[in-house]
């Protein structure tokens, strides 16, 4: 199963801010992300869940909303507030997650989120992967609900929880991307913690994308133009990705050749991947 759509570039915006919220709405994010969660001091959290419920944004926008974490104080009352008749959001992004019993709950809350509000749409799930115990459990996680689309990963978050300050996260990388192509979920790198649009961070989104990762969440809007361009495929790739589809097309055999190589269901895995992320490009 193949990622349909995948946001190349997720703009992560503090729940409490409506300038903030307002310009969002003009940039050329793919998603815009709401951040109830670490953007929000406790005091204020009843605040910026209204805030984010009566902010309305452009017409065809993909919006997502951080919520509290499953063992927070919060989590139910953001639920409620997404689920509502007014919600803002198509999905919900849930931070820490560390079993397949956090997006249970979540699931169990959606549900009846949904039947007191009579939303028609269920809502998607995002899980925000970023302590040792998340990492560890990510087999459970990637079957818990089927609300799920996507495995994100949090630098930030999961340095503090392994005791780690280089930028050593090969091991990490590759257990997210393998735990959601295995579910057929998109996978999203975290955002580097600068905000400037320099060398290091077109070094990271390139990275990436090399790794295999559909998107990249982004902090600041002067960083979106580099994510989509990285994580947009280029004519080339697009026109190779067509050719192998017809050359499958119709084939009597498993493999065909096709520019003097061999190329079968696996290679068209990738292709069809490809041709999903111009769609999300033309949303």
């Amino acid at each position: 199963m193949t990622p349909t759509a995948a946001p190349r570039s997720c703009l992560s915006v503090p729940g409490m801010d409506a300038r903030k919220i307002r310009k969002a709405w003009e940039s050329e994010a793919d998603e815009i992300v709401l951040d109830l969660e670490d953007a929000v001091q406790a005091a204020r959290k009843a605040e910026a869940r209204d805030l984010v419920t009566t902010l309305s944004g452009r017409t065809g926008s993909r919006v997502a909303v951080r919520v509290n974490a499953a063992r927070s104080a919060w989590c139910h009352l953001d639920i409620a507030a997404c689920a509502g008749p007014d919600g803002p959001a198509e999905s919900v992004v849930l931070p820490k997650v560390e079993s397949a019993g956090d997006l249970e709950f979540l699931d169990r809350l959606l549900d009846g989120a949904e039947a007191a509000s009579g939303l028609g749409e269920p809502l998607g799930v995002q899980a925000l992967i970023e302590t040792a115990k998340g990492l560890a459990n990510l087999r459970d996680i990637v079957t818990a609900t089927p609300r799920l689309r996507t495995l994100i990963l949090g630098y930030a978050d999961l340095g503090a929880s392994l005791g780690r300050s280089a930028d050593r996260w090969s091991y990490a990388q590759d257990a997210v991307l393998v735990a959601a192509r295995s579910a057929g979920l998109a996978a999203i790198d975290g955002p580097f913690l600068g905000v400037a649009d320099d060398e290091e961070f077109r070094r990271r989104a390139q990275h990436a994308k090399e790794l295999g990762f559909d998107g990249k969440w982004v902090i600041h809007p002067r960083q979106i133009g580099t994510v989509n361009a990285v994580f947009t495929p280029g004519a080339d790739e697009v026109a190779h990705a067509r050719a192998v589809l017809d050359a499958l097309h119709g084939a009597d055999r498993g493999a065909v050749e096709l520019e003097g190589k061999m190329i079968d269901e696996a290679v068209a895995v990738a292709a069809r991947r490809v041709l999903a992320r111009v769609d999300g490009v033309r949303r």
